[in-house]
């Protein structure tokens, strides 16, 4: 489940640097764009994290984001924008003039594409982890799917059960300060759909989340 991580480091790399490179190059981008290759440049876990700052926003849980949420969640999450700018990107995505964004409209324009075959792959897999069916991922979960006694690190005594058991949810920390041990299913599919966008072959991330998580 763990281990395959290494097959796609090599591709999210290479998403990362071509984000970098279109940056640089200095041609007008739409502003839902040049977002999205700010999160492309911090890898996987850069749409993960703005996603996981608005939320973190959001402290009355309707999700609608006002513009100092906005700005507030764009500079925890790390995205090199500054005030000016995030106010304007809020503008251009306040696009009734209501003073606010809804948060799943933002994400779901910011958020790559994902085919069918690839979302049903995400989807089984994350209900796979969730084994207590509440819409999040946690080390009690994992236990009940994933067996550490034959992990060699595990076997050696260098890492404890709990160890690596958090090493998954390691993955889906973020930049920005959140680190709570649990993975969302929104989480989940932000993570994999950047994942997902450093893929170009269906079968290839088939393989891989197959490999993963043993669907």
């Amino acid at each position: 489940m763990m281990g395959s991580r290494d097959d796609y480091t090599s591709k999210e790399a290479k998403l990362i640097n071509q984000a970098k490179r279109e940056l640089a190059n200095g041609m007008d981008k739409d502003p839902v764009e040049k977002l999205r290759l700010m999160c492309y440049a911090k890898g996987a876990k850069g749409i993960l994290g703005l996603a996981r700052a608005f939320r973190n926003m959001d402290r009355n849980g309707d999700k609608l984001l006002h513009e100092e949420e906005f700005v507030d969640g764009i500079k925890q999450a790390g995205l090199p924008l500054n005030a000016d700018e995030s106010k304007y990107m809020f503008r251009r995505f306040d696009e009734n003039s209501k003073g606010c964004v809804h948060m799943d409209e933002f994400l779901n324009k910011l958020r790559p594409t994902i085919n069918k075959s690839r979302f049903d792959l995400i989807e089984r897999a994350f209900q796979k982890m969730d084994r207590s069916g509440d819409g999040m991922i946690t080390a009690k979960d994992l236990k009940n799917v994933y067996t550490v006694k034959y992990h060699p690190k595990y076997l050696s005594g260098e890492l404890t059960e709990k160890e690596i058991l958090g090493r998954f949810l390691e993955h889906f920390d973020t930049s920005c300060g959140i680190h709570d041990g649990k993975v969302s299913k929104e989480d989940f599919l932000n993570y994999y759909a950047t994942i997902s966008a450093s893929i170009d072959s269906d079968a290839y991330f088939d393989l891989i989340m197959r490999q993963s998580y043993k669907l």
